[in-house]
């Protein structure tokens, strides 16, 4: 009975450490806590086992209708680090509607973008898709590449390549989502393509760009970046259109989605006519 008292003290006290410690230095707990969720979802994929939050693979179809979705019709992709998750979205009556939330298995590196080959950073930002970045026999047993640098990267002369979206659970700089949720993405997205559209957007953000998470970081370097990005959130959250994106004087500029938009406009460098940018 004495052991089993100590052990619950024990554990309280050890929540309550980590409640004190994570209200007193929340990056550094946040950065606890994403180690944690790395070695947990690895061993996980190492048994095999599904992640939690891996919708009903085998039932593609009737979730797609369950949706009033089709394969083939346009996507639309938001990766967030710190939560793990890839969303898809697929496009529906003029506008995108979220189809699935799939659990990220690895990322590797810090919140934060890519700024050199070799910093095993996973990309932030802006990117699209096309056909030419598809690899069906990849290393990783199916892939897109991101495109990244892109001409936001570009225009800061950040340096790397090959950064994916791949099946398997290791990751040197790109998003591992295991072979199984890969192939689903892989159907949807090809099909995709193959139906019309030209390229997908894909939005990489460090986390859910709420105030309260922007605000846990105003003290970063990294801030104003974080603050740019959230512009392009914002506007997708407020019409489920993918924003026309480019890149003005080493800034990421934005244009509002317009009806019927699928996000299949290149990221280029050039400042609009009329653009939606950060301050």
């Amino acid at each position: 009975m004495r052991i089993l008292r100590a052990l619950f003290l024990l554990v309280v006290a050890l929540a309550i450490s980590a409640v004190i410690f994570a209200s007193v230095r929340p990056v550094e707990a946040e950065r606890v806590w994403i180690g944690i969720e790395r070695h947990w979802r690895s061993m996980l994929a190492s048994y095999g086992v599904a992640l939690p939050g891996t919708p009903d693979l085998a039932n593609l179809d009737s979730r797609l209708a369950a949706h009033g979705l089709k394969v083939g019709d346009p996507i639309f992709m938001r990766i967030f680090k710190r939560e793990f998750e890839l969303e898809l979205w697929m496009k529906r009556d003029g506008r995108f509607h979220r189809f699935a939330t799939y659990p990220i298995c690895k990322w590797s590196g810090e919140l934060g973008p890519k700024l050199k080959t070799g910093d095993r950073q996973a990309p932030e930002g802006f990117y699209t898709v096309d056909a030419t970045a598809l690899n069906p026999n990849s290393a990783w047993h199916r892939s897109f590449n991101l495109g990244f640098p892109n001409a936001f990267d570009r225009a800061h002369a950040r340096t790397g390549s090959f950064l994916m979206v791949h099946g398997g659970c290791g990751s040197i700089g790109c998003y591992a989502m295991t072979n199984p949720v890969i192939d689903e993405i892989w159907q949807l997205v090809t099909s995709a393509l193959k139906s019309g559209q030209q390229r997908f957007q894909v939005q990489v953000f460090p986390f859910r760009m709420t105030e309260r998470n922007l605000g846990r970081h105003e003290a970063s370097s990294l801030a104003p970046f974080w603050a740019d990005l959230k512009t392009g959130y914002d506007l997708f959250e407020a019409s489920q259109l993918p924003p026309k994106v480019s890149v003005c004087g080493k800034r990421y500029a934005f244009q509002a989605g317009s009806e019927g938009n699928d996000g299949s406009a290149p990221i280029g460098a050039g400042c609009p006519a009329a653009t939606t940018s950060a301050p």
